[in-house]
């Protein structure tokens, strides 16, 4: 990671307004072998009552964010049928739904005619533009932050757009 990019704390912990996150890939860095995706793909899943045994360190930090009066929201565009990695992240959403998040699904069939950054992004008061890069299997290739004003329009419109046109958590259907 470039050390010239803040840690993901330290800038959501200055952000004042809004925190977007938009996510556009089918799968992330997955470890087929171990860790909570082949947990999942063995057939363990969260208990939603037993909030002591899924609430960790994100969902803190979530949930300090929300009660500043920072509104976080997340979309994911999304395949259908959705990949497998996409079920595992649907079946693990209540949590950050728990800790205050917003989250949305648009099917990337309904995002065509959208205008999209090349990457997934954090848009932190609408200003601050964190992009999560990816290599082409899914593992982090870094972050990048910029503060340029045409950057921060593309990220504040295109999720807007996507928003929009995406479906809450609670009413979307997994195809």
């Amino acid at each position: 990671m470039p050390s010239n990019v803040p840690k993901f704390d330290e800038l959501i912990s200055k952000c004042s307004r809004s925190a977007v996150h938009l996510e556009m890939r089918d799968s992330y860095a997955v470890d087929y072998e171990k860790g909570p995706f082949a947990e999942w793909k063995n057939g363990f899943r969260h208990d939603p009552a037993d909030r002591a045994s899924w609430w960790r360190p994100w969902l803190d930090l979530m949930q300090e964010t929300v009660s500043r009066g920072v509104v976080v929201r997340r979309a994911r565009i999304v395949s259908e049928p959705v990949s497998e990695y996409t079920r595992f992240l649907y079946d693990g959403t209540f949590t950050n739904v728990a800790a205050g998040e917003q989250v949305r699904w648009l099917p990337r069939r309904r995002a065509c005619d959208i205008a999209l950054p090349g990457n997934d992004f954090w848009l932190f008061d609408e200003q601050l533009v964190r992009w999560n890069h990816f290599t082409g299997e899914g593992a982090s290739g870094g972050p990048e932050i910029t503060d340029d004003p045409f950057a921060a329009k593309l990220c504040a419109d295109a999720f807007e757009a996507v928003w929009s046109r995406a479906i809450p958590h609670d009413q979307y259907e997994i195809r």
